[in-house]
């Protein structure tokens, strides 16, 4: 941004954001009006993205009104329909992730944590996070918990260790956690370890049913370690993308095996254990909702199923809704969604706010999650034939950091979406995509998306209290109301 733009005001939550984000060489921060006056004492805060205007989720001090706009739509908003209960916004710690992380001087990674996990005026309070159960194909290098040489097996698991993850990964969690201490952590596997498998590679082939039990305890052996290091691990998802074989490390498995190694062995083994971690299913894109249908059909299995998560690298949103209205006594979860390299800060704002933030919210998902948070200026390290264009929510380069879209579409939701925040009903006039929810404390929050090629004005009435506003092309708006 141009100091040359920055407005300085009386000290409130805007000034601390925008002084402290100058510090952090945090672009965007802006404080420009966005049109039209807010009466004073108004109990709502607007925070706009726009591309347009180079504003990046920055508070505005104008640009809402009391009352209602003649000639224009209103998103009524009903707190008296509630859905589902949120467990949070965030990205997935990759190991790659955790190694920038850790690589910087302490200062400026406790600087950069807080800023993204605390909750004040500066911070934009990611509440949940996804990491793998041994590598993803954005570490370094492809690990299991469990490698062997070939020909050998270890159904005992005596060789079991997670000291691959005592480098990066669990001291930059540690320092997360004394941050954020009620942060929840989903693990998700991208293979079990080659020797498990029909194929003896990390890339594709299958778990070998005979392996099903020690897998099982692979599982098991995993949650203690990390609750031993003192991460509780909230929830698993059973296999990373189970249809896609290709990646490197990968496994497939279909919907009738993850019903069967669940039912008969996963299940029991965390019931034995003592475990309470949830057991989450498919973990793939949203055009084959048949998949968890058939796995929740199983009812042996489901009684272990807390519910199902979802990527959109294929399908419709919308298709979400279909496995609630089937099974909607099961949970749903968004669980990843890369960002293109170089990025494209308006399309991309524009698509993830719909799809994801707005659109995974209305069709039941009580998580949504962007993949990496963090990659170097290269979108390293990765894994021979991992992705080389995923483009993290955060760029590190030694200390120096750059926020990347996907930083700005969690922004929008999980600094004012608190856990426990229940989403409520909202109308949805034409080019107007939004969603609301209410929190715990009685925070407010609308997120609205103007999806269309002009500017739109607009009322919002969130259970009667009126206010009128207007975003352009393609801005979103993160509108909070103040408890009364």
């Amino acid at each position: 941004m141009m100091f040359s733009s920055f407005d300085i005001r009386p000290l409130h939550a805007l000034t601390a954001w925008c002084l402290l984000a100058l510090l952090l060489l945090a672009p965007g921060c802006d404080s420009g009006d966005a049109g039209g006056g807010t009466e004073p004492g108004l109990p709502v805060a607007f925070w706009l993205s726009d591309a347009a205007r180079s504003l990046k989720f920055a508070e505005q001090a104008s640009g809402v009104e009391a009352g209602a706009a003649a000639d224009a739509p209103t998103i009524t908003v009903n707190p008296n329909t509630t859905y589902q209960t949120m467990d949070g916004f965030g990205f997935s710690l990759t190991g790659g992730s955790a190694l920038h992380l850790h690589n910087m001087s302490a200062a400026a990674r406790a600087a950069l944590l807080q800023e993204l996990f605390g909750t004040g005026a500066a911070a934009i309070g990611t509440s949940y996070l996804r990491i793998s159960i041994g590598a993803s194909d954005l570490d370094p290098a492809v690990f299991s918990y469990n490698d062997l040489p070939a020909g050998q097996t270890d159904v005992a698991l005596d060789q079991f260790s997670i000291d691959p993850d005592r480098d990066h990964l669990i001291p930059v969690l540690k320092e997360i956690l004394a941050l954020a201490p009620h942060l929840k952590i989903m693990g998700s596997p991208w293979s079990a370890p080659a020797w498990m498998k029909t194929n003896g590679s990390p890339v594709g082939g299958n778990l070998k049913p005979e392996y099903y039990g020690v897998y099982a305890q692979y599982f098991v052996k995993y949650l203690q370690a990390m609750d031993a290091e003192g991460i509780l691990i909230d929830a698993i998802t059973v296999q990373n993308e189970p249809l896609h074989g290709g990646n490197n490390p990968s496994m497939e498995m279909s919907a009738s095996a993850q019903a069967a190694f669940i039912r008969d062995h996963l299940g029991p083994a965390f019931a034995a254990a003592g475990l309470d971690t949830k057991i989450i299913i498919y973990d793939h894109n949203a055009d084959r909702t048949d998949y968890p249908i058939a796995v929740l059909n199983d009812p042996d299995a489901k009684q272990y199923i807390d519910g199902s998560a979802f990527h959109l690298y294929g399908g419709d949103i919308s298709a979400l809704s279909q496995v609630h209205s089937i099974h909607p006594d099961r949970n749903l979860y968004f669980t990843e969604q890369w960002v293109g390299a170089p990025g494209n800060f308006g399309a991309d704002l524009r698509w993830h706010i719909r799809e994801l933030i707005i659109g995974a919210s209305r069709n039941w998902c009580k998580v949504v999650l962007e993949w990496n948070l963090a990659a170097d200026e290269n979108q390293d390290p990765h894994t021979p034939g991992g992705c080389t264009k995923c483009l993290g929510a955060v760029t590190i380069s030694g200390d120096a950091v750059t926020r990347n879209p996907a930083y700005y579409i969690i922004a929008h939701a999980a600094k004012f979406v608190r856990p426990g925040a229940v989403r409520v009903a909202s109308e949805v006039p034409p080019g107007l995509p939004n969603v609301a929810f209410q929190n715990a404390d009685g925070t407010r929050v609308v997120i609205v998306l103007n999806d269309g090629s002009a500017q739109a004005a607009f009322n919002l009435d969130f259970g009667g209290e009126v206010v009128q506003t207007r975003l352009g092309a393609g801005a979103v708006g993160t509108y909070v109301w103040s408890p009364s």
